[in-house]
This record gives C-alpha cells, sequence and structure tokens, in this order.
C-alpha cells in the first residue's frame, strides 16, 4: 500500500469505549478507535481529519490480543476530543 491512502470510512472501524479510553478523552485530549490493521498513521490522521473535521498532532497504534490495531489519536490543542465524544454519542 506504498504511497495509497485508504479511504477514510474504511480505516475507521468504530471507536473505543473504555473507562481507560474515556479518562483519555476528558485527561489527555486523546480519541481512541479501532482501525484497520493495514492503516498508517497517516491514514488515521487524514481520515480523522476527513471524518470528524479535527487535527491530529500525534497518532500511536498497537496490536491487541485479539488481533485489532487500536489508535490512540492526540487532538491538537485547538480542538476538544470531549466534543467529538460528544458528537459520536460515545461520551
Amino acid at each position: 500500500m506504498d504511497g495509497v491512502i485508504m479511504e477514510s470510512h474504511k480505516v475507521i472501524k468504530y471507536p473505543m469505549m473504555t473507562e481507560r479510553s474515556v479518562n483519555m478523552i476528558e485527561n489527555e485530549n486523546k480519541l481512541v478507535f479501532i482501525v484497520d490493521r493495514r492503516a498508517t498513521k497517516d491514514d488515521i490522521k487524514a481520515a480523522v481529519k476527513e471524518l470528524y473535521e479535527v487535527e491530529a498532532t500525534k497518532v500511536n497504534t498497537l496490536i491487541t490480543r485479539k488481533g485489532d490495531k487500536k489508535a490512540f489519536v492526540k487532538l491538537a490543542d485547538a480542538y476538544d476530543a470531549s466534543d467529538v465524544a460528544i458528537r459520536l454519542g460515545i461520551l
């Protein structure tokens, strides 16, 4: 997939809703998503910008024990993660 940007709605599968992710939303201005395993950090940044109209400053990813790819998306200071979470209906 070198140089090919994935479609935004295929990159992000769904937002994570756990006690820890709510804590990250409130304290660190981060959103947590389950994403496509093939998605790069740049794909995830672009998808968050297109789908939720917010700017991501940093993306960290990990593979869960179940084999899912989890993305921790740090939003720019100009945006509020809790506003996005409320729009998504997870807060």
